[in-house]
C-alpha cells in the first residue's frame, strides 16, 4: 500500500483569477482551434478546425440528430457505439465533419469499423473513438496499437484514463487524443462502486502536461456542470472538453419525452370554502450512464452476473433545442476569456491562474 498526500482538485475547488484585459467585447474572442495530430497520417494532410467541444458517446447525447445540429456550430460529436453498421454507412456516406465513430475493443468492434470504413472510401470516416471504461488494461493498449497499424490515416481518440503515465502510454501506442476522466460524470457511479478515480481538475492538469510534452492532445471528459467548469477545463490545459449531462435532455438526443404532474403550494380560490391546489406539468427525458443497469438492459440483455451497475438513471428536464444550450456555454467561455485577457481560446491556459477557495458562488437562489 502507498499513500499520496498531495491534494488533488476538482472544478468546484477553484476559481480563475481575473486579470487586466484590452478586450472590448465578448464577441472579440475567437473560440476556434486548429490541430494537427501526433500519429494520424491523413491522406490529404487534413487537420481539425472547430470549437473544441465534444458531445459524449452516450445514449441521448451522441446521436445523429445531435451531430447534425452541433456541426452547424463547428462542434464535435462522438456517436454512440450502438448504431448498426447499416445506420453508420448511411450517415458517413453523406457526412464527414466533426464526428467520430465509437467502438469498443472486441473483434466484432474491429470488424464493424472495417465494414463502415471500407463502405465509405471517400474519406468521410476520419475519427475513431476507442472507448472503454477502464483504459488501464494491456488489452486496451494492444488494441490501440493494432488499430493504428491497420489505419494509419485515422485520428484515434482513446480512453478513459486519468493519469499522466497512461496518457503517455496511449500516445506512444498510436492514439492522438486521450480521453481524461475516471468517475467524474454526473451519470457515473464508478467511484461509489469501486473507490477508484482522480479529481478531474488535477487529472486534466497532469494529463495535459504529459500529453503536450509528446505532441499529443487530451479531452477533459466528465465533471462539467456549467459553462464555468468548461472554461476551467480549458484553463487547466484541455484541448477538447466532452459533455454528457450538459447536452442531455434536448430534442436532438431523440429520447422519449416523459410528462409528470406536480401539485404546488399555491391555491386557486372558488369562493369562501371552495379551493384547490394548482397542478403544473413538467417534461423530462431519461438520462443514464452507459454502464448503468438501464444501458445494459437496452443494449446487452442485462447486467452480466459478474458485474454491477456503475451508472445512474435519472430524469433530466426537457430543454428543447440544443442551440440555446450551446449559446449559453459558448457565451460563458467567451466571458471567461475576457476576464483574463485571452483574445483566443488557445491563450486561455497561458493566462489562467487558479485560486483555491472554500466556496465558488452564492447558492441562495440556486435551483436544480
Amino acid at each position: 500500500m502507498r499513500l499520496e498526500t498531495d491534494v488533488k482538485l476538482d472544478y468546484s475547488d477553484v476559481l480563475i483569477r481575473p486579470k487586466r484585459s484590452t478586450l472590448e467585447s465578448r464577441k472579440d474572442v475567437d473560440l476556434t482551434r486548429k490541430f494537427t495530430f501526433r500519429n494520424a497520417k491523413p491522406v490529404n494532410d487534413e487537420h481539425y478546425e472547430g470549437v473544441p467541444i465534444m458531445a459524449s458517446n452516450m445514449d441521448g447525447v451522441g446521436t445523429f440528430g445531435m451531430a447534425l445540429e452541433l456541426t452547424k456550430q463547428n462542434i464535435f460529436t462522438c456517436l454512440v457505439k450502438t448504431y448498426s453498421t447499416e445506420e453508420l454507412l448511411e450517415y458517413f456516406l453523406k457526412r464527414r465533419d466533426h464526428v467520430a465513430m465509437s467502438i469498443g475493443i472486441t473483434d466484432p468492434d474491429f470488424d464493424k469499423f472495417k465494414t463502415v470504413y471500407e463502405g465509405t472510401r471517400r474519406g468521410n470516416l476520419r475519427y475513431a473513438c476507442i472507448d472503454v471504461a477502464n483504459g488501464y488494461s494491456e488489452r486496451f493498449v494492444t488494441f490501440v496499437k493494432d488499430f493504428r497499424t491497420k489505419y494509419p490515416e485515422i485520428v484515434i481518440i482513446a480512453g478513459n484514463v486519468c493519469t499522466g503515465e497512461m496518457t503517455e502510454e496511449l500516445l506512444i501506442s498510436g492514439a492522438d487524443i486521450i480521453k481524461i476522466g475516471l468517475g467524474p460524470g454526473s451519470a457515473c457511479t464508478t467511484r461509489i462502486q469501486t473507490g477508484v478515480g482522480y479529481p478531474q481538475l488535477s487529472a486534466v492538469i497532469e494529463c495535459a502536461d504529459a500529453a503536450h510534452g509528446l505532441g499529443g492532445h487530451i479531452i477533459a471528459d466528465g465533471g462539467c456542470t456549467c459553462p464555468a467548469d468548461v472554461a476551467k477545463a480549458y484553463g487547466a490545459g484541455a484541448d477538447f472538453v466532452m459533455l454528457g449531462g450538459m447536452f442531455a435532455g434536448h430534442t436532438e438526443g431523440g429520447g422519449k419525452i416523459i410528462s409528470k404532474q406536480y401539485e404546488t403550494d399555491e391555491v386557486e380560490n372558488y369562493g369562501t370554502e371552495k379551493h384547490r391546489r394548482i397542478v403544473i406539468q413538467k417534461q423530462f427525458i431519461e438520462f443514464y450512464g452507459m454502464s448503468s443497469d438501464a444501458a445494459n438492459k437496452k443494449h446487452f440483455g442485462g447486467l452480466k452476473d459478474y458485474r454491477s451497475s456503475e451508472g445512474r438513471e435519472v430524469l433530466v428536464h426537457f430543454r428543447g433545442k440544443v442551440e440555446n444550450t450551446v449559446q449559453n456555454i459558448l457565451g460563458g467561455i467567451r466571458s471567461a476569456c475576457t476576464y483574463v485577457g485571452a483574445g483566443k481560446l488557445k491563450e486561455l491556459m497561458k493566462r489562467t491562474t487558479f485560486i483555491l477557495c472554500n466556496n465558488t458562488h452564492n447558492r441562495v437562489f440556486e435551483t436544480k
